[in-house]
C-alpha cells in the first residue's frame, strides 16, 4: 500500500508540474520563436537564385534552426540531465537498484520534456512553411514548366537558370513573368498546405499524448483530485518547515560565530 501511495505521488508530481507551467511556457516559447523567425527572415535570408544553391540554402534555413531549437530544448531542461545521470549513465556504479516502476516514471518525464522541447522547432517549421519564402527558394529549381509554351525553345541549362532566378524576381519577358507568378503561387500553396498539415498533426499528437497520460494514470478522477490537493498542501507545508529550519540553522551558526 505504501508503494502504491508513493507511485501515485510521483505520477501526480510529474503531471502537476506539466499542467502548472506547461501552457504559459509553451506559449512564451512559441511567441519568441515566431519573433526570432521574423527577424532572421528580415535580416539574414536572401535566396542566392543560382542553380544548385537554392535547394541547399532554403532547406538549411528551414531545417537547421529547427534542429538547433530542438537540441537547445533538451539541453536547457535540468530534468533531462537528471534523468541522464540517474537512469541512463552507466559509467558510475549504481548506488541503488532502479525498479521498473521508476523507469516507467522516468520515461513519462522524458516524454513530457520531449513535448516541451518540440514546441520551438514545430513552431519554427509551421511559421516558415506558412510564409513560404524558404520553401519557394528551395523548390524553385525543381518546378515542372514543360506545359508552358514560353519554355518550348529554351535549352535545359537555360531553363534551370531561369527557374533558379524566379525567387529574386529578375527582369524577364512578359510571358516568363506570368509563368513566374504562377509558379510562386504554386509554391506558396504547397508550402502553406504542408504548414497546416504539420499544425494539425502536432495538435492531434498533443491530444493523443494527453489522453494516453490520463489513461495510463493509476488514479480515478476523484483520486486524482485528492492527490493533487495532497501534493499542494505538502508543498506548502514543506516550504514553511524548510524556511523555519533554515532560520534555526542560521541562528545557531551566528551564535557560534559571536560565542553566545
Amino acid at each position: 500500500q505504501y508503494l502504491s501511495i508513493q507511485t501515485n505521488l510521483k505520477f501526480l508530481s510529474i503531471t502537476c508540474k506539466v499542467k502548472r507551467s506547461g501552457t504559459f511556457i509553451n506559449s512564451l516559447i512559441a511567441i519568441l520563436t515566431i519573433g526570432g523567425q521574423q527577424l532572421l527572415s528580415s535580416f539574414t535570408f536572401s535566396c542566392p537564385c543560382q542553380v544548385g544553391k537554392n535547394f541547399y540554402y532554403g532547406s538549411a534555413f528551414l531545417v537547421i534552426p529547427a534542429l538547433i531549437l530542438l537540441i537547445a530544448g533538451y539541453a536547457l531542461r535540468s530534468q533531462m540531465w537528471t534523468i541522464t545521470s540517474e537512469y541512463c549513465c552507466s559509467c558510475a556504479p549504481p548506488c541503488r537498484q532502479i525498479s521498473p516502476l521508476e523507469r516507467k516514471l522516468a520515461c513519462l518525464r522524458f516524454f513530457s520534456i520531449t513535448g516541451r522541447a518540440l514546441v520551438a522547432p514545430l513552431t519554427w517549421l509551421a511559421v516558415t512553411l506558412l510564409r513560404g519564402t524558404y520553401y519557394e527558394c528551395a523548390a524553385s529549381e525543381f518546378t515542372s514548366v514543360d506545359h508552358y509554351p514560353a519554355f518550348d525553345n529554351i535549352s535545359a541549362s537555360k531553363r534551370e537558370e531561369i527557374l533558379a532566378g524566379f525567387p529574386c524576381c529578375r527582369s524577364a519577358p512578359s510571358d516568363v513573368i506570368l509563368v513566374r507568378d504562377e509558379v510562386a503561387l504554386l509554391h506558396r500553396y504547397q508550402s502553406q498546405m504542408l504548414g497546416w498539415i504539420l499544425i494539425t498533426l502536432a495538435i492531434i499528437a498533443a491530444l493523443v499524448s494527453r489522453c494516453l497520460a490520463r489513461c495510463c494514470s493509476p488514479l480515478t478522477s476523484l483520486q486524482h483530485h485528492y492527490w493533487t490537493t495532497h501534493l499542494n498542501n505538502e508543498r506548502e507545508l514543506f516550504e514553511q518547515v524548510a524556511e523555519q529550519h533554515s532560520k534555526l540553522l542560521i541562528m545557531q551558526r551566528i551564535k557560534k560565530i559571536f560565542g553566545f
